[in-house]
């Protein structure tokens, strides 16, 4: 979901689990918009503590955040952000290529390795070591608790998903989704459907979760290979979409068609497929997208959503030249979408509604931080040593944080009180086992 070290200091972008909030790495350090309203973004945190963001990730609408910089790669920061203190931190045997979060769930994607943490505690549960080669990172897990999939590259040569339980720790299936290695995967909210596109860009599937079958088929392109750079499923997991390096995000409609005259035209390509070639017959059995935009820029790295906001559905889309778009979409006929609302992730939208007009940049503003309206505390983390090992992956725990309540029992993450659902702050060292 990660943008790419391009842009006006951007790093990063990425979407909550739910598409409430977004979060951006910066130069700077990182920032977290609330995007539950289409005619104002809400920066409800900033931090310029840790320089060159290049992850950054925020648990639904809890205050617990995880960052990893360019400046130490292979360390992962978990933040309360919201009490301005450091929660736990981990070092690995690597760089970290991505992190995942649900409320079971801490996902560390090596190139070669993942780590699986209880992020109640924090605690190694497992290690995925050995896994093939995987230089972007590219995996995704399933914000639904108790359907806590994990999806990875099972193939640096080919397009092979393997579907992980991350809540049992055992492997569920092997998908063979395509021919050529995988370009992005992701999991419906329900963790009932996955899809997949390779690094062609002209197809992309969608399976059934855990058993693997694959439901829906969906033609992005046929002239031309692209690099898909998101897919994302709406709320209802009707509909789903995908941005590449095009100027074109594509909408697809999960439905079962009943017989119409259009199926009736489908069944006359069938029975004439055998006198065409096989890629012009099986395109003509694909669907295409139901919807579309044709965004403002071109040949640049984007992360999409689709979400509910004020009761309407919509598309977001958050570019690597620091903008965030905001789209309608026709439910019902589809079509081409209309742009409603864009914002800029630096400086203020006025500042972007000047730059238009005299076509000239304007130096960015500070976005007014979280810092400035509550009280910071003053203390900083008073550290202790503690050494251990967890029972797998040689989990070193180190720097202990005592001023930490500890969460007792279920945690309420939705909660503006709430304390982020971590037991045992910790630190440690990850290191890479036979």
């Amino acid at each position: 979901m990660e943008t790419g070290d391009v842009g006006p200091g951007l790093c990063c972008a990425s979407f909550n689990q739910d598409s409430t909030s977004l979060a951006v790495g910066t130069k700077t350090g990182y920032r977290l918009f609330s995007v539950t309203s289409v005619d104002k973004l809400d920066c409800i945190h900033e931090s310029t503590e840790t320089p060159d963001v290049y992850i950054v990730e925020r648990l639904f609408s809890s205050s617990l955040v995880v960052v990893v910089s360019q400046s130490v790669p292979r360390r992962m920061n978990v933040y309360h952000f919201k009490k301005g203190t450091e929660i736990c931190n981990y070092s690995y045997s690597n760089n970290i290529l991505a992190v995942r979060l649900n409320r079971q769930r801490l996902v560390v994607c090596l190139e070669e390795s993942i780590y699986i943490h209880n992020i109640k505690d924090m605690k190694l549960l497992k290690t995925l070591l050995n896994t093939p080669s995987n230089p972007s990172g590219l995996c995704a897990l399933s914000i639904n608790h108790s359907n806590s999939f994990l999806a990875y590259p099972g193939s640096d040569t080919i397009g092979e998903i393997i579907v992980y339980d991350a809540n049992n720790l055992s492997t569920v299936t092997m998908i063979p989704a395509h021919d050529s290695p995988l370009a992005a995967i992701t999991f419906s909210a329900s963790g009932t459907k996955l899809a997949s596109a390779s690094e062609r860009g002209t197809v992309i599937r969608v399976f059934s979760i855990p058993e693997g079958l694959r439901l829906f088929e969906f033609r992005r392109g046929m002239k031309r290979y692209v690099n898909i750079s998101s897919l994302s499923f709406s709320p209802d997991a009707q509909f789903l979409c995908a941005s590449s390096n095009t100027e074109t995000v594509h909408i697809f409609k999960l439905e079962q068609h009943t017989p119409s005259w259009s199926a009736y035209v489908g069944k006359m390509f069938t029975a004439a497929s055998s006198y065409l070639p096989a890629q012009v017959s099986g395109m003509m059995s694909q669907d295409r997208a139901f919807a579309t935009v044709r965004l403002q820029m071109t040949g640049q790295k984007n992360v999409c959503a689709l979400a509910i906001i004020q009761k309407l559905p919509r598309l977001l889309v958050a570019s690597s030249d620091g903008q965030l778009f905001i789209y309608n979409i026709d439910p019902q006929d589809g079509g081409e979408c209309t742009l409603v609302q864009k914002h800029r992730l630096f400086g203020s939208d006025k500042d972007l509604e000047e730059t238009e007009k005299s076509e000239l940049p304007e130096p960015p503003q500070a976005c007014q931080s979280y810092a400035a309206t509550v009280a910071i505390p003053t203390s900083g983390p008073v550290t202790a040593t503690l050494t251990g090992y967890s029972e797998d992956g040689g989990a070193k725990k180190g720097e202990v944080i005592p001023e930490h309540e500890f969460a007792a029992g279920p945690v309420c993450l939705d909660d503006e009180t709430e304390f982020p659902p971590v037991s045992i702050p910790c630190s440690g060292l990850m290191k890479k086992s036979s």
